[in-house]
């Protein structure tokens, strides 16, 4: 079977993916472009509405040209509108996301006469090689779920309350992967923060990368939200990376939303960071046009990012989540004003890249050569283009220009 994979969204999203990749190819499918794919999975994402459009245009887009195909639904989007994406043309399938974590529906999907699976392999019996689905990262996904209560959200009724996997679990994951030859994992989860609460006996997310950090491979971390950043990853051999969600740099905006933090804690945390690890980026997220933002509080946002040490910016327009509490809200913000505020972020967010970029001009880092070998990301997140003669998932050391 020719499979084709499509993925949306979150760090989750795609480390959902690579394991629906993996065992896809363990039964023996083969990798191709959606147009040739007799099996073509979308795990959507429906953080905002233009998530969920991108989807169903690129499903209708794999049907029109490729209307052989049998097109499989996941992800976000499908499990909030599981009756609008089944109507789509083409899709056989929606999988809602406790299918998806269960992996259970990869085995229904296959043709067991035609993709036989020795039982002594197990589900993952053919070997994991960097650059599945062309990342040389393993993105390992350690929880998933969420109870927190922002107001703009939808995400925790379409991923369900916090579930975080067993140490035992993620052990055997790790060392498949190191065994495959991966040199770098990016630890992520929907509230990666609350990892362990959950379990019993009770552990926590510090806990894990102490752990993690004792293997072979890089340990990045993906987003983490303010509140739950353990100062103690500062002084382990962690990626000097960190994604420290901001969101609003307004109190009266962070209360609206439901944040559990004010910009005064949040900037005492980046400063720290930065203070700790001068070479780190530090990205952020930030929303634009949520309901009730006035200009005075637009500009409390724009001067407090103007002068942070936060390196680059993940922009966010406002888009209303049916069933939120902020779609409920009153204030709404004009459209055109919501873009023309995004563009001022997204023009910031150039800035604070290039002001960073300036600042590490010249020095030498640890990086991980990708795709053909030619290019390479640094532990803090510069992509470099490298002399030739080099491989992918190669460890070098890379001078920033």
């Amino acid at each position: 079977m020719k499979y084709s994979v499509i993925t949306f969204g979150c760090r989750v999203n795609q480390a959902d993916s690579l394991a629906i990749e993996a065992e896809l190819q363990a039964r023996g499918g083969i990798s191709v472009a959606s147009g040739d794919a007799d099996l073509v999975i979308v795990n959507t994402c429906s953080v905002t509405a233009s998530a969920d459009q991108g989807a169903r245009q690129t499903i209708r887009r794999v049907a029109r040209e490729n209307p052989g195909a049998r097109i499989v639904a996941t992800g976000c989007y499908a499990t909030r509108c599981a009756d609008e994406v089944a109507a789509l043309p083409g899709v056989a399938s929606v999988v809602p996301n406790r299918d998806k974590e269960t992996m259970t529906f990869v085995a229904r999907l296959v043709d067991p006469a035609a993709l036989e699976l020795s039982a002594t392999e197990g589900p993952c019996g053919r070997p994991l090689t960097p650059g599945l689905m062309g990342r040389t990262a393993w993105t390992l996904r350690v929880q998933t779920g969420c109870e927190e209560s922002c107001s703009y959200c939808i995400i925790p009724s379409t991923r369900g309350p916090g579930r975080s996997r067993t140490r035992s679990d993620i052990r055997a994951e790790v060392a498949r992967v190191i065994e495959a030859g991966y040199r770098e994992m990016v630890v992520t989860g929907v509230h990666l923060g609350s990892y362990g609460r959950d379990l019993h006996p009770c552990s926590s997310l510090i806990e894990l990368l102490r752990e993690l950090v004792d293997t072979s491979a890089l340990v990045r971390i993906s987003s983490l939200e303010p509140m739950d950043f353990p100062l103690e990853v500062l002084e382990l051999p962690c990626a000097p990376h960190f994604h420290l969600p901001l969101q609003h740099a307004s109190n009266r905006i962070l209360r609206a939303m439901n944040r559990p933090y004010t910009i005064e804690f949040y900037r005492t945390l980046v400063d720290r960071v930065r203070h700790c690890l001068p070479h780190a980026a530090i990205g952020s997220d930030v929303i634009a046009g949520f309901p009730g933002e006035t200009a005075e509080d637009f500009d409390e946002l724009r001067r407090y990012l103007e002068h942070s040490p936060l390196t680059h910016l993940h922009v966010f327009p406002y888009s209303d989540r049916p069933g939120t509490v902020a779609s409920r809200l009153p204030g709404r913000v004009h459209g055109s004003v919501i873009k023309e505020r995004a563009q001022q972020l997204r023009a910031i967010s150039r800035e604070l890249n290039e002001r960073f970029r300036e600042s590490q001009r010249g020095a030498r880092r640890p990086a991980l050569t990708i795709e053909d070998g030619s290019m390479a990301v640094t532990d803090n997140y510069f992509r470099v283009r490298v002399p030739g003669g080099h491989f992918r998932n190669e460890w070098i050391e890379a001078e920033i220009a």
